[in-house]
């Protein structure tokens, strides 16, 4: 009777992209397999069936013995087992914490609790995102935002310290965190036409301009809270709709400066409005951007508004957010 053992020796972790792309898609080894054979690699490589087995199951083998440092990215750094270049190192935590438009948008402004991760067969059916995936993804954005929720300063910051993320993905991570900790209700039907990328940019400028440190920068800020001062002085803004002495004056004033320069003045002067007349009225970008900047600057010529510094620090994050928002 002869028995077979497959050996690997080796002294450098060997790491193949391809096939650590099918693991973090949730795909199991039989189905990675299959993807793998009709990529034409055995074709290419004139390996047998039995070997690419073999490849992929020690693959397999070794991620998942990788996984628990990936949880702790640091200890991946640090650890003696597995002799990983720094560049693959630095490739395996970023792929490891990557996640797909269509989740991230099903779960943004969710608590990440067990509630919501029950959802994630339906999300996971809804997205065609694989359910392993799914649970991959949620649990980082868990793990990231139980590890920074109470830290001081700057979010995105602590993010990329803790788990050595990119600029770039720890700054999603930070849009995550903040959606999650202020539970913004991103899912609403009107929303939809919104990607994570533009909702990540409005949550950049409001960390930015909204949270304690904005304003002033002896505060040892937290960046996953809103400022609750600022959001209880915003209800003094009311008076620029509620008053109607002010209300015709701030539109006489937007609608003197804009006639004759928009395409769709008739339009502007008829729903003296934000973004949803404008988007059903199909009004050109370049005329919201001219809107926008008028309706903001009108407010300093007001006699009798006294809130100027509050409706620049509002209206200067809701400027730009709404324009990135609207899509023409």
């Amino acid at each position: 009777m002869t028995n077979e053992l497959d050996i690997f020796v080796g002294n450098t972790t060997l790491i193949d992209e391809d096939v650590y792309r099918l693991w973090l898609d949730g795909y199991s080894v039989s189905d990675a397999v299959g993807l793998r054979v009709r990529s034409g690699i055995l074709e290419q490589t004139g390996a047998t069936a039995g070997v690419l087995q073999s490849d992929t199951m020690d693959h397999y083998r070794t991620f998942h013995m990788l996984e628990r440092l990936l949880h702790t990215p640091p200890k991946l750094l640090h650890q003696l087992v597995f002799q990983i270049p720094p560049s693959r190192q630095a490739l395996l935590i970023e792929r490891y914490y990557a996640f797909d438009e269509a989740f991230v948008r099903e779960v943004l402004g969710k608590k990440l609790s067990k509630g919501t991760k029950k959802d994630l067969d339906d999300i996971s059916t809804k997205t065609g995102v694989t359910l392993k995936s799914c649970r991959r993804q949620f649990d980082n954005f868990k793990r990231v935002f139980k590890v920074v929720e109470e830290m001081r300063g700057s979010l995105a910051g602590n993010i990329q310290q803790h788990f050595l993320l990119s600029d770039r993905l720890a700054r999603d991570y930070a849009a995550v965190v903040f959606f999650a900790n202020n539970r913004f209700e991103t899912g609403k039907k009107k929303l939809q036409y919104l990607t994570f990328g533009d909702l990540a940019f409005c949550a950049e400028l409001m960390i930015q301009n909204w949270t304690p440190g904005a304003v002033d920068s002896q505060v040892d800020d937290m960046d996953v809270d809103l400022d609750k001062e600022f959001l209880q002085d915003l209800k003094e803004l009311k008076v620029l709709v509620a008053d109607k002495d002010l209300l015709d004056l701030h539109k006489s004033l937007v609608c003197t400066a804009l006639r004759g320069k928009l395409s769709v003045f008739p339009e502007m002067e008829a729903n003296f409005k934000f973004i949803e007349p404008c988007r059903s009225d199909r009004w050109p970008l370049n005329d919201v951007r001219l809107f926008l900047n008028q309706y903001s600057a009108s407010v300093h010529s007001l006699d009798g508004f006294r809130h100027q510094a509050l409706w620049d620090r509002y209206m200067v994050t809701l400027r730009s957010c709404l324009l990135r928002m609207y899509h023409d």
